[in-house]
């Protein structure tokens, strides 16, 4: 019993520890986004290509860090199986993330044991940092395209 209890708690922890690192990461993108793009001297458009650039750099780089726990949790023991069209590599890991973060999920790739956990919390994760990114675009093109 007291193995399961500690189990839980080490994958509660490290799922702590990645929704905190991922929405740090995404809190500094944005407010450095923000802040170059207030002193940028360009067109709006080109203002908005650089911050969906940015914001979508932001969310590559989320996903390939849920895709290295995968990665490693998956080739650790105890942790759990990702199984299905899926050869352990860590570009297959990247795959599985991407579709998780972004709640597509195409199922080709399963998650077994506590790895589950992680795969739902990536895709709550994703999809608030996907909406966080959404709310600060329409905010920047608030403030700067031109209105009618």
């Amino acid at each position: 019993m007291q193995n399961t209890y500690d189990t839980l708690l080490n994958v509660t922890l490290l799922n702590c520890a990645l929704v905190c690192i991922v929405v740090v990461i995404h809190n500094e993108t944005l407010l450095r986004l923000s802040t170059v793009l207030s002193k940028m001297r360009r067109s709006p458009h080109f203002r908005m290509i650089i911050a969906v650039l940015g914001c979508l750099a932001a969310h590559a780089l989320q996903v390939w860090i849920f895709a290295t726990a995968f990665y490693f949790m998956h080739h650790a023991e105890g942790w759990g199986q990702l199984v299905g069209n899926f050869n352990g590599s860590l570009l297959d890991c990247v795959y599985f993330s991407f579709t998780t973060f972004t709640t597509l999920g195409y199922g080709d790739i399963e998650a077994f044991g506590q790895l589950r956990y992680l795969t739902g919390v990536e895709a709550l994760t994703g999809f608030l940092m996907i909406t966080w990114s959404a709310s600060f675009l329409f905010l920047e093109m608030q403030r700067y395209w031109p209105t009618r």
